[in-house]
């Protein structure tokens, strides 16, 4: 193999290099070879990540189904329902004759829909990045996909550019103050260090004081208040919906975070779903963790 296919095939991208009108093919992130015998023209994304990626190439017409979970973008309304994330209508997805479905694969679970849309004849990928390299490289293999691996390309340089920005804004600070993330409460759950939350902690300049190598970590009152962050972030979503403020929560004033009004809420979409908006959670992140390094002061 010459040195250009090499590097083709580390990525995940089996393309020959003069494939002209040849089969395309990725390897996604169950380590199974995806073929297409054209790029993808009718596209449903079980999870609603990989729509805005998507949106973001300016492909988003090639979108013909949504789950019902999905309410942005704003047209992406206009898409009929196929079901949810978990359970989509079988018929209903056939119906759409797509010709290539992806499935997000953060739980074991979602590959129950994913071995019975394969059954059914129709092609699946399935992608799970949890951090900032999974996720270009998720980008760049959705783009092979469609055919389209320019506009892949330049969306994948501008997030990388946007977070070089961060980085060099943050040179010289010399602390990386701790954070606790709630995914969920009362039942106490945060992001693990498996996870895309805690690449944009660590990217934002903070630190986890969850160092559990899971993507989710059951924590009890007693361990967060040992952990005592510097800062708390609470996710706000389909997880963890309208939660109660920490300042209004039974213990949370043993926390020293909570104590001195250093909590912020964020959008779950944002922070939780690997896509374009993960970066914007790391400018949102370093602004809250070093104010003054973000409105131009110094460290």
């Amino acid at each position: 193999m010459c040195l250009i296919g090499t590097a083709l095939a580390l990525t995940g991208v089996l393309v020959p290099i003069n494939a002209g009108a040849q089969p395309i093919e990725v390897v996604d992130d169950a380590g199974r070879k995806i073929r297409l015998e054209r790029p993808a023209e009718r596209i449903i994304a079980l999870y609603g990540a990989y729509n805005e990626i998507l949106a973001a190439m300016g492909l988003e017409s090639r979108i013909v189904g949504r789950t019902k979970a999905d309410v942005s973008p704003p047209w992406i309304i206009s898409r009929p329902s196929i079901g949810t994330h978990m359970r989509p209508n079988i018929e209903i997805v056939i119906g759409l004759k797509p010709d290539l479905i992806i499935q997000g694969a953060g739980r074991k679970e979602a590959m129950t829909p994913v071995n019975q849309l394969s059954n059914e004849g129709l092609t699946v990928a399935v992608f799970n990045p949890t951090s900032f390299p999974q996720l270009f490289s998720v980008i760049e293999r959705i783009g092979t996909l469609m055919g389209d691996r320019q506009n892949a390309d330049r969306l994948v340089i501008s997030l990388k550019a946007r977070l070089e920005s961060v980085n060099k804004r943050l040179e010289g600070t010399t602390q990386r103050p701790t954070l606790f993330f709630e995914v969920r409460y009362p039942d106490i759950l945060s992001a693990g260090t498996n996870s895309m939350v805690n690449d944009i902690i660590e990217h934002a300049g903070g630190s986890s004081c969850v160092t559990v190598g899971k993507k989710l970590v059951r924590i009890n009152i007693e361990t967060l208040i040992a952990c005592d962050p510097d800062f708390y972030v609470v996710q706000q979503g389909p997880m963890n919906r309208n939660p109660v403020a920490p300042s209004d929560r039974p213990y949370f004033s043993a926390l020293r975070a909570v104590r001195d009004g250093r909590v912020m809420t964020v959008d779950e979409q944002v922070f939780s779903r690997p896509g374009p908006r993960s970066v914007e959670a790391v400018e949102q992140l370093a602004a809250f963790l070093h104010p003054r390094v973000n409105s131009g002061g110094k460290p």
